[in-house]
């Protein structure tokens, strides 16, 4: 924790008060589930669980934690990848879930759907679908994620090449600040110069600024006509040219790029039942994707791919003949992350780069980490397009995954933090700072920007109750070596 929280039993009283049974709970059992992260990593206590079912009720329970000092961590499907919605050992904490806010507020193809934070993803992209329109962003964690926390978050996904991460498709926000004010900024406005932009300052948050309760998303029209292809490429550069091909001849057509090494596939079709390669021929690198039109959408792709294949920027490719198939292709790519922890041990890390830069960028690291840790294997695949990767250290089968995430794990997670910072990238490109990033965050980020956000959360949290020891510290930032 950032500061000394001291209060009284009685201040779970003044919550049991507000929530009464249905939101209030303190036993362990009920509990225990949400004291930890889904990996297993980052384990916590606290006092309670509050789980309010409405923004007023949002409302009074931060103002009542900010009047007697408690501190509150947001949660929401607590599928974070970095600790972020997980509270720490002190017990000094609530949860506070926002799962019971789960209604559809309203629905407009053009003004968009203002779901309230506890809305799961899947169900948001089902309530889309019956009125012709979708929510462009998917992920793994589709059946548990939450709206709150992908606001929170910035989440991106697989279709940011085409519709951009959070950032762009939230239209407005409904958020209690962390004296309890509620700041209403809802309505979908296309123009509003009234000064600093709110609703993107709390989106990419993370819970530290205030409790996300509602948001306005953007809906885009349903996909007329979809195809989806596997192909067989070089290396990662021709796979940037043929994605640069793919875009100069169909402009936005091209949703979804994501780029896969021929050792992640071979680890997936060991570990996943039920998966089978594409293709029946060998590639040291694969893409996925998917390609939208009104119509014709598995002859356009086809064609783009042959002419492809003729300019030598593909070896080899297959479109999916069905809808299962495509589903197929992409459950080889959504695996990747399970496959290998059933490998061996893992640590994962979600990087960027400039676009141009990345071909050179994965293949260099790749060597380097290598070199320095001989008994690493390493893989990075992910959204080529978007300049994001996910760059994965796996120790040896048979390794202790304790022990080896704190010896050889955390040093090569150093130094692959350090390649991407010597790079320009960002160590977060889409799973936030949380806990796990915290501290290299202050250690390899500019002290500006490190200035910069730990003013604007002592302005708007001076108490320092919201989401403690998550993204920015309010102590003074580690020196560099």
């Amino acid at each position: 924790m950032d500061r000394k929280h001291q209060y009284q039993p009685s201040d779970l009283d003044s919550f049991r008060a507000i929530l009464g049974p249905k939101g209030f709970s303190d036993d362990p059992h009920e509990m225990a589930p949400w004291l930890q992260d889904w990996r297993g990593l980052y384990h916590g206590k606290a006092r309670a669980i509050l789980s309010p079912s409405s923004t007023q009720e949002v409302s009074a329970i931060v103002a009542e934690a900010c009047a007697a000092g408690v501190p509150l961590v947001p949660q929401g499907g607590n599928t974070s990848m970095v600790g972020g919605a997980t509270p720490d050992e002190s017990g000094a904490a609530v949860i506070l879930s926002l799962r019971r806010l789960n209604r559809i507020r309203s629905l407009d193809a053009d003004q968009g759907v203002v779901a309230e934070a506890g809305v799961i993803l899947s169900h948001l992209h089902d309530v889309a679908e019956t009125i012709g329109s979708r929510f462009p962003l998917s992920l793994g964690a589709k059946g548990s994620a939450t709206v709150g926390g992908l606001v929170s978050t910035n989440a991106g996904g697989t279709q940011v090449l085409r519709f951009g991460t959070m950032r762009n498709l939230v239209l407005g926000l409904e958020a209690v600040l962390p004296d309890g004010k509620v700041f209403n900024g809802l309505a979908p406005l296309k123009k509003d110069n009234r000064g600093y932009d709110l609703t993107q300052l709390l989106i990419g948050a993370e819970g530290t600024l205030g409790v996300v309760t509602a948001a306005t998303l953007r809906l885009v029209p349903a996909v007329a006509d979809r195809a989806v292809a596997w192909a067989g490429v070089e290396s990662p550069a021709m796979a940037l040219a043929l994605l640069r091909a793919l875009e100069a001849q169909s402009g936005p057509a091209v949703e979804s790029f994501e780029l896969i090494p021929d050792d992640a596939l071979h680890v997936v079709l060991k570990h996943i039942p039920g998966t089978r390669a594409p293709l029946s021929t060998q590639h040291r690198w694969h893409v996925l994707i998917d390609y939208v039109a009104e119509a014709g959408a598995q002859a356009a792709l086809q064609a783009l791919l042959e002419a492809a294949m003729q300019g030598d920027l593909v070896q080899d490719a297959a479109i999916a003949t069905s809808l299962s198939q495509a589903d197929a292709f992409w459950r080889l790519r959504e695996s990747i992350s399970e496959a290998e922890r059933a490998e061996a041990p893992l640590l994962s890390h979600d990087i960027s780069v400039s676009v141009e830069h990345m071909p050179a960028f994965m293949e260099q690291a790749a060597l380097a980490i290598r070199s320095r840790f001989p008994s690493v294997s390493v893989t990075a695949y992910g959204h080529l397009g978007d300049g994001n990767v996910h760059l994965h250290v796996r120790g040896q089968r048979g390794d202790d995954a304790a022990s080896w995430r704190q010896s050889t794990g955390k040093a090569a997670s150093d130094f692959v933090y350090t390649l991407v910072s010597d790079a320009g990238g960002s160590i977060s490109a889409e799973h936030g700072i949380g806990q796990m990033k915290r501290d290299t965050l202050e250690l390899l980020s500019d002290p500006v920007r490190m200035q910069v956000l730990r003013s604007i959360k002592n302005a708007l949290d001076p108490a320092g109750i919201m989401n403690p020891g998550k993204l920015v510290s309010l102590a003074p930032a580690p020196q560099k070596p």
